[in-house]
């Protein structure tokens, strides 16, 4: 098993930066660009991407790294391993600070704005708001997927 242990924080570590890497790419350009189009084009450009985000690699690493990485860390905890505590730091940061940000602030902004048509009054007041409150949540949820990479990286030096 101890061989298995890198590879897995290894993997772990890439997933988290995969996802960091996605989070950070809406926070620097993305959103920007967004906001810079008229509310109606913006507004129907976020809801395409929304409704397109569902995709299985996607959703399939982006969740997936949550029980994952509880499993890991509560193994490495358990087991002692060498690095358990970066270990169960990248798992925590990684389902509180990426995962529980997104289903608690991102996904409720991203279904109010799908049940807007883009084009009405309503959703340019609500695209207004969005952009601010949508991309903090995303600077958030980035840097915690950022350390929670980091954290699962250091775990690696031990070994």
């Amino acid at each position: 098993m101890s061989q298995a242990v890198p590879l897995m924080a290894l993997a772990a570590s890439v997933g988290a930066g995969l996802i960091a890497g996605v989070f950070f790419a809406f926070s620097t350009f993305v959103m920007r660009g967004l906001a810079g189009v008229s509310p109606e084009a913006g507004v129907a450009a976020m809801q395409s991407i929304n409704r397109t985000v569902f995709h299985p690699l996607m959703m399939g690493l982006f969740i997936g790294l949550v029980p994952a990485g509880l499993v890991f860390a509560g193994l490495a905890w358990y087991h002692g391993w060498t690095g358990w505590e970066f270990i169960v730091a990248g798992a925590a940061l990684y389902a509180v600070g990426t995962f529980g940000i997104t289903a608690a602030f991102n996904v409720p902004l991203n279904n109010a704005l799908d049940a807007v048509e883009a084009g009405s009054a309503q959703a340019d007041e609500l695209w207004a708001r969005y952009l601010d409150r949508w991309t903090f949540w995303n600077h958030m949820r980035t840097i915690a997927a950022v350390l929670a990479a980091a954290a699962y990286a250091l775990a690696l030096i031990g070994f």
